[in-house]
């Protein structure tokens, strides 16, 4: 026993002398200006570090252990020469940066560090990317943004959002992305195109479209970067601040009486269940009303996924149904103009729905009975492992009482 720990100890002494052997080299290596390679004596075999001049290109050192890292087809190349690097060390004041790029028949790889051994881990990583999807261009894909954005929506976008965001999507990438980048090709558009359009909207006052375009140039570059067509995603360097969105205005219990007495059937029933179920607009035409719950197709939830929501029959709701109501249809503009006409410019409709948000908080209802009730994700995990049985939402729904 004593001679196995023993043994254990001289390993890893032997261990940490070989790790302090690759820390000299590396610490000699960044010192030493000369144009020359540095070999510690007793180091690691084939553990050298070659350090250019300042602004001078020199081809790249890589150790074995370095190049078996490497995607199987290049490692041949640059064990035989077949295939070289340069490195290039830049000095800026006191900051330093060393930059390696491997260019050959299609092949254009850059990569860059604040050390050289950083820019070898990242020049490795691009080339293993670019085995793995990068370098591969699959036949007849657009280069040009105007036909590359039409074929990633008619093949991406259409299957990723709801068939109402799409139409939306598209509307906005015809009537200002096609006009302003046209027959672009991909690989020429700058950082500061990019950055001027997102700028011109954001300057005049409309930054929720400013946002969404951000959005839809993402997705398309990321698609253009996955098919090979660009190295880098152009939006990546675009200064953009997240636009705060408005989520409405609750009504006072003031309003709320005086929409509900003003309005006549059947849009008091519906303002009734707006204002008492949480209900999103466009949920009111899917709403069925049962003996003890309105049940409803949730409206966000993606990938095509089907998901209904429960809300119960509260007190405040019961007085404007019965075991007979049937839920009213009518077009959302109707509603609009009515309720313009009630409460003036002060409200929209999806502000009953802050309102019923804003109640159920006020009555203490349960965070998670109040989530099931206006559709909000609780997270993946917590939607995975929660199934709220119909009595207890019943029985918080009934605190929704003022």
């Amino acid at each position: 026993m004593e001679k196995d720990f023993i043994v254990y100890q001289l390993k890893s002494i032997a261990i940490a002398t070989q790790e302090i052997n690759n820390a000299i080299s590396v610490l000699i290596g960044y010192l030493k200006q000369d144009d020359h390679d540095i070999i510690v004596e007793g180091g690691p075999p084939q553990l050298q570090y070659h350090i250019p001049q300042d602004n001078d290109t020199e081809y790249l050192d890589l150790t074995d252990k370095e190049i078996s890292k490497m995607p199987k087809q290049f490692r041949k190349e640059f064990r035989t020469n077949g295939l070289r690097a340069h490195v290039r060390k830049r000095t800026r004041g006191n900051s330093t940066s060393f930059e390696i790029r491997c260019r050959k028949g299609g092949l254009n790889i850059s990569a860059t560090g604040a050390t050289l051994e950083e820019a070898k881990l990242r020049f490795i990583q691009k080339l293993n990317d670019y085995q793995n999807y990068k370098g591969i261009v699959a036949p007849n894909i657009p280069s040009t943004f105007n036909d590359f954005a039409m074929y990633y929506f008619e093949n991406f976008r259409k299957r990723k959002v709801k068939s109402s965001t799409y139409k939306k999507d598209l509307l906005r990438l015809k009537k200002h992305l096609l006009p302003y980048f046209g027959v672009m090709k991909l690989k020429d558009i700058p950082p500061q195109m990019c950055q001027e359009l997102i700028d011109k909207f954001v300057a005049a006052g409309n930054g929720k479209t400013a946002e969404e375009l951000f959005t839809l140039l993402n997705c398309t570059f990321k698609t253009a970067v996955k098919h090979g067509i660009l190295q880098h995603n152009p939006i990546d360097l675009v200064i953009h601040l997240k636009h705060e969105r408005q989520h409405g205005k609750a009504l006072t219990t003031e309003e709320e009486k005086l929409l509900l007495s003003e309005a006549d059937e059947p849009f008091k029933t519906i303002f009734a269940i707006a204002l008492y179920t949480g209900l999103r607009p466009n949920e009111y035409k899917t709403a069925q009303i049962t003996k003890t719950m309105i049940i409803a197709r949730n409206s966000k939830r993606h990938n095509g996924k089907e998901e209904t929501k429960r809300i119960p029959i509260t007190p405040m709701l019961r007085p404007y149904i019965d075991d007979n109501t049937v839920m009213p249809r009518h077009s959302l503009d109707t509603l609009r103009r009515i309720l313009k006409r009630i409460l003036g410019d002060r409200h929209k409709l999806y502000d009953l729905r802050t309102t019923f948000y804003t109640r159920c908080q006020m009555c203490n209802i349960a965070p998670a009975a109040r989530d099931e009730f206006v559709g909000h994700s609780s997270g993946v995990l917590s939607n995975t492992y929660t199934d709220l049985p119909d009595e207890y939402l019943i029985k918080e729904g009934q605190k929704l009482n003022y």
